[in-house]
């Protein structure tokens, strides 16, 4: 996956797209450019497939269009089979290629032929328009912004605050063109809102099972089709262990990397299951006093984020990240997105059966700009590819064909899942219940005591130009009695935390950090068996 940058349109500056360029550098290991008058093209790439051949920007052999194109699209091998028995002659083994012989020979229809993770612009050099596509739940970034006699797009909002005019996202599943003086006109090829609306229920327990292994199981193994080495965020949780579980059996070459405090149950758990699995594991310990005021800023640099909880957990997101980067690791998986689809979180049961599905297309809808953002962002702070198996559309769309009462069942979350692989999951990782990332790594609230600072170290780096920082949504739905419209409705007001809030929460959060400091000056010192102190 890469970092892309367009400027478009006859004010196109050379150099400001350089330090445009320059921003998306981590993103990448080479950085590989185009120019002409009013045409700015660059790539920082970060080399998975067809390392020496897939550079960019990529030409089409008649030159009349010009790709810059950020992630992985999954099908290639099969879609280039099907261009090549249709006369199409490639260059190279590339996906990216694959992407624009796929428009070349169906328009802008080729979306739908995609499966993967991905963003990217098209240039038609003669008439100085750009066609602009994302992929359907957002797992990959893609913005812009407009200068006069200039259109600007890019894979971060960093890259775009430098002009400070206004930047807007690229919508998930959205396609259309763009270009340096008429609006922008983008389009759904897939609505996120009404994902398996018309289709049958899935209401058999044992059918359901069967459907949501074989799901997933496509979705990771189309995931793992490389020669490098492989890691897997492994929290010891039923999800990320699914990934490792699986990544174990399909691609040996693996890793898996863990943060955490020394005595957080994650580390144990996990610690537990890659020994049982004979993976390799890295933990990446921490304490709540490693966490100060330049973390805080540094997560919120890198993960440009713009809800309380998200921005916390990027502060816990982004060492893992850095150790891999240390091990040489380039292409990782991630568990995320399974809550969101299979019910993980006390809030999709308690909104009551008839707002649950909408809650769940809600929550699905908005991935783009919280959890998927903060693993692109501080993923590729670090040139990792991070792939999210749970987010295969195939899986979304049987997903919410599932009710509610295969999700939650038995008092434990995510049953389906459970059940689907209940004998692939060790017993202890099947019955070990859900247990957020960064509560667990025993972090959280460490991070929390900097929670007033978020807001106005977010607008320090310009990214109020997108949005301001605006309340987590889980708990707005609680101040609204879980009535999920009020939520919505409030939600979109986008309103910060008020001072008196943000006294209450560090009240809260300076008793929580202050408890072990008492309990060591109070506490009884441990002593050794022949009644000695420990050493200190």
């Amino acid at each position: 996956m890469c970092g892309i940058a367009v400027s478009l349109g006859p004010e196109a500056d050379p150099a400001r797209f350089r330090r445009m360029l320059a921003t998306l550098d981590t993103r990448g290991e080479v950085t590989e450019t185009r120019s002409e008058n009013g045409l700015l093209t660059g790539v920082r790439r970060l080399r998975v497939v067809d390392r020496e051949r897939a550079v960019q920007p990529w030409v089409s052999a008649d030159e009349r269009l010009v790709l810059c194109y950020n992630g992985e699209v999954f099908n290639h091998h099969e879609l280039r089979a099907e261009l090549t028995a249709l006369g199409h002659r490639f260059r190279s083994v590339s996906d990216t290629e694959v992407v624009l012989a796929a428009y070349l020979r169906w328009g802008e229809g080729m979306v739908s032929r995609l499966r993967g993770e991905y963003a990217f612009a098209i240039v038609e050099r003669a008439s100085g328009r750009a066609y602009l596509v994302r992929d359907p739940l957002g797992v990959k970034p893609l913005y812009w912004t407009r200068t006069p006699g200039c259109l600007h797009v890019a894979s971060e909002v960093k890259a775009l605050v430098g002009f400070g005019t206004p930047i807007v996202e690229v919508p998930p599943g959205h396609h259309g063109w763009a270009d340096a003086d008429r609006p922008v006109r983008l389009r759904p090829y897939v609505d996120l809102l009404s994902l398996g609306a018309g289709l049958p229920t899935v209401d058999d327990p044992d059918e359901a099972a069967l459907l949501v292994r074989a799901a997933l199981t496509d979705s990771i193994r189309a995931r793992v089709d490389t020669d490098l080495t492989v890691g897997v965020v492994l929290s010891g949780g039923l999800d990320s262990s699914l990934a490792l579980l699986h990544l174990r059996e399909m691609h040996p070459d693996c890793v898996a990397v863990t943060v955490g405090v020394p005595e957080s149950p994650d580390l144990a758990y996990a610690r537990r299951l890659a020994r049982d699995l004979g993976v390799p594991h890295e933990v990446v310990e921490l304490r709540p006093r490693d966490i100060r005021l330049a973390e805080i800023r540094e997560a919120i640099r890198v993960s440009e984020l713009t809800e309380y909880g998200d921005i916390i957990n990027a502060v816990v997101s982004v060492p893992l990240f850095r150790r891999l980067r240390e091990l040489g690791v380039k292409v990782v998986l991630t568990g995320d997105g399974s809550d969101e689809l299979f019910g993980g979180y006390p809030m999709y049961h308690q909104v009551g059966p008839e707002a649950a599905r909408r809650l769940f297309l809600h929550k699905i809808r908005n991935l783009c700009r919280t959890e998927l953002q903060r693993v692109d962002r501080a993923s590729m702070a670090y040139g990792v590819e991070a792939r999210v198996p749970f987010l295969d559309l195939s899986v979304v769309e049987l997903a919410m064909r599932l009710p509610v009462g295969l999700k939650l069942r038995e008092g434990q979350e995510k049953w389906i899942v459970r059940r689907a692989f209940a004998d692939l999951l060790p017993d202890y990782i099947r019955r070990r219940p859900k247990n957020p990332m960064s509560y667990s790594s025993g972090l959280h609230e460490r991070a929390r005591l900097y929670k007033p600072l978020f807001a106005r170290l977010h607008r320090s780096f310009g990214y109020d130009l997108l949005e301001p920082v605006r309340r987590d949504f889980d708990s707005v739905l609680t101040r609204c009695g879980n009535d999920l419209d009020r939520a919505i409705a409030a939600g979109r007001a986008r309103r910060d935390y008020t001072m008196l809030e943000h006294a209450r929460d560090l009240v809260g959060a300076a008793k929580w950090n202050a408890v072990p400091v008492v309990r060591r000056l109070v506490g009884p010192r441990q002593t050794r068996g022949d009644g000695a102190p420990l050493p200190g």
